[in-house]
């Protein structure tokens, strides 16, 4: 279960971003919702994860995922840079996310 909502606190901190990427262009409501509420799930999801697993490993894993796919969403959706070392980069992030998960 903590498993579960470590990936769902992710996959809000993605939407968070998003809605930080598009509040930062056009400030109206629902982008503002968007961010806040984004980020507002992603913290609650995170907070209850850590009744199931160990705060430093529910922490590290949402912060690699979350980073990752906050990269990978602005390079397919708001046209960042996809050259070899950032593909490179976010690769080795999931690698050390795996091997967390792997190792508790």
């Amino acid at each position: 279960m903590g498993w579960i909502l470590v990936l769902l606190a992710a996959c809000s901190e993605v939407v968070g971003v998003v809605g930080l990427k598009k509040f930062s262009q056009t400030k109206n409501l629902p982008n503002m919702l968007l961010y806040a509420g984004g980020f507002i799930v992603a913290f609650a999801l995170l907070y209850t994860s850590f009744l199931y697993l160990q705060l430093s490993v529910a922490y590290s894993v949402w912060v690699g995922l979350g980073t990752a796919g906050g990269v990978v969403v602005n390079m397919i959706f708001f046209g960042e840079s996809r050259n070899r070392s950032r593909i490179i980069s976010v690769v080795a992030i999931i690698i050390g996310v795996v091997g967390l998960k792997a190792l508790s």
